[in-house]
């Protein structure tokens, strides 16, 4: 009997976010979810990630509602999204008590599959937010986020994956954000996790340096179960590989591949004009789209690549591009070798174009930088250096505990803040990840004059 090969697909979420800035509104997903549902996928990631934010942000869409409403259009395929541990959907620690409600609520809401990774691999970061899962009968898919560095050995990752499965994970996964995986650490990496642990393993990569259908082949050589893909129209690129086509290769294999190709080619059908709407647009950059081997150097994620771009463009200057991608390397190394993954790869990409832009390395630091060399976000895989720890937070002391250690429960006065627009808890954790954000939406979402500008005016009278 041949081995099955089981595939989940990331065009809602990961696929999207990589290309397009999760700029895809719930009315481009709506027409074809039922269709996507008949397909076969082991899962479809839906939610987390920059979905939330991007919602509340740019789309004024309800996240919350935006996940009800897929569960609505999907009864067969389990949804899964992408959390970041204790900094959840956001970018700092969250408070237990913020943490355990809101994976009860994603639950309730939808989801089936938690896939929580912490973007330093610290596993003091992940004990909150599995306990809730498992409290609330979700599968937690515990994952391993993949970067390279003297630290970062097979044997490193093997022995997280041991203390992954003793926190109470389902399976595991391990997160290429960079595309940087080469395959034969792929093939030294899944063998090393399979004989070590009696989990499920789940591969995530992106196509970005050009490797990643020779990485997941590798992979599935060595018995990974799960790979994740992208529906053509969105996939390659700083997204995942195609679906299809790894679908068909695989089953020349010999593999079985339990999809629906003709039903995959609907879904294909539906997303290749969407396409086409967002590079009409300028949404989607033609740059995502081509092989940047340099990310084998640079190790930036196709997420972090777009955003970078974005950010580059809106500040007019986009020939900066390369010097910033040169720059990332060396402050990572700088900060102590931190995966770039939400939230670090924002905030090693923003110091980089700061040392850039302001010409003088450091002499811009962003407060979330400084909290991270405070300890605030927990260890890093290598010790910054004393000099570099002066430069930026100067003779301040380091936390050594789980930094949430250090918070007191927030949710009574959170839901005391924003009760006048929240109807429910969800409305509250919305305003608990995104204060700003999530008012402004509530507000609008409550009065319909919440945000037209007062105007005055001044009459005279003429005698």
């Amino acid at each position: 009997m041949p081995r099955a090969i089981r595939f989940m697909e990331t065009v809602l979420r990961d696929g999207q976010q990589s290309q397009i800035a999760t700029r895809m509104p719930i009315e481009d997903m709506l027409p074809i979810l039922e269709t996507m549902d008949q397909v076969g996928y082991e899962a479809m990631e839906v939610w987390g990630g920059a979905t939330f934010d991007s919602c509340l942000r740019f789309l004024n869409e309800d996240p919350w509602e935006r996940l009800r409403t897929i569960r609505a259009h999907v009864k067969n395929t389990k949804l899964q999204m992408l959390l970041r541990g204790q900094n959840l959907l956001g970018y700092h620690n969250y408070a237990d008590d913020v943490v355990a409600s809101f994976v009860k609520k994603s639950i309730e809401n939808g989801i089936d599959v938690l896939r929580i990774f912490d973007a330093l691999n610290d596993t003091r970061n992940l004990v909150t937010s599995i306990r809730a899962a498992k409290e609330a009968g979700g599968s937690v898919q515990a994952t391993i986020c993949y970067t390279t560095s003297d630290v970062h050995t097979v044997r490193y990752f093997a022995s997280l994956a041991v203390e992954m499965e003793r926190a109470g994970a389902d399976s595991l996964c391990i997160k290429d954000m960079a595309g940087v995986l080469l395959p034969s650490v792929a093939y030294q990496l899944v063998t090393e996790i399979k004989n070590a642990t009696r989990l499920p393993v789940q591969i995530h990569t992106h196509a970005t340096a050009g490797i990643a259908q020779m990485t997941y082949l590798k992979a599935v050589e060595a018995g990974a179960d799960i790979i994740d893909t992208c529906i053509s129209p969105f996939a390659e690129g700083t997204s995942q590989p195609s679906t299809e086509s790894m679908a068909m290769a695989l089953q020349d294999l010999g593999y079985r591949v339990d999809l629906d190709m003709d039903k995959l080619e609907a879904v294909a059908e539906h997303f290749t004009p969407i396409q086409k709407r967002f590079l009409d647009e300028g949404v989607l950059n033609p740059k995502v789209l081509q092989v940047e081997p340099k990310a084998l150097l640079y190790k930036v994620p196709g997420g972090m690549l777009s955003n970078l771009i974005n950010q580059l463009k809106e500040l007019g200057v986009e020939d900066r591009y390369a010097e910033v991608l040169a720059e990332v390397p060396r402050v990572r190394a700088d900060l102590g070798y931190p995966p770039l993954v939400t939230p670090l790869s924002q905030m090693v990409g923003t110091q980089a174009l700061m040392n850039v832009l302001s010409g003088e390395r450091y002499k811009v630091v962003p407060s979330e930088i400084k909290d991270y060399v405070r300890g605030m976000y927990g260890r890093p895989p290598v010790t910054i250096s004393r000099k570099m720890r002066a430069a930026i937070i100067g003779e301040e002391e380091v936390v050594t505990c789980r930094p949430a250690d250090l918070l007191e429960p927030e949710l009574p006065k959170l839901r005391e803040e924003i009760s006048c627009y929240a109807h429910s808890e969800e409305d509250v954790l919305s305003y608990a990840l995104f204060p700003e954000q999530a008012r402004d939406f509530l507000g609008r979402r409550e009065d319909p004059f919440y945000d037209v500008p007062v105007q005055e005016v001044n009459v005279s009278i003429a005698v």
